[in-house]
């Protein structure tokens, strides 16, 4: 259930303008069954953490970026820096 938490994640920010964020219970939503979206939050969770992890994603709350997930939050698409042009080739 990670492993579609994970996937539905990244699918709605791909859906999304590249600043967009969204809710975690969003995705809970969009994976479990009908009215029972908050038995998924867990799963959510978890799936956000490893996106952490791997800076897939980042979190933020009311527009300030958050070091580790803590409370209320919104994902977004990490922010890929460009790399210097002496660093390509």
């Amino acid at each position: 259930m990670i492993t579609r938490a994970r996937a539905v994640t990244l699918a709605l920010l791909a859906a999304r303008s590249p600043e967009a964020t969204l809710c975690p219970s969003e995705v809970a939503r969009a994976i479990a069954p009908a009215g029972a979206w908050r038995d998924a939050m867990p799963i959510v969770h978890a799936a956000v953490d490893r996106l952490c992890d791997e800076g897939a994603v980042r979190l933020s709350w009311k527009g300030r970026p958050l070091a580790a997930r803590a409370g209320p939050y919104r994902i977004g698409r990490a922010i890929v820096r460009d790399r210097p042009s002496d660093e390509i080739g």
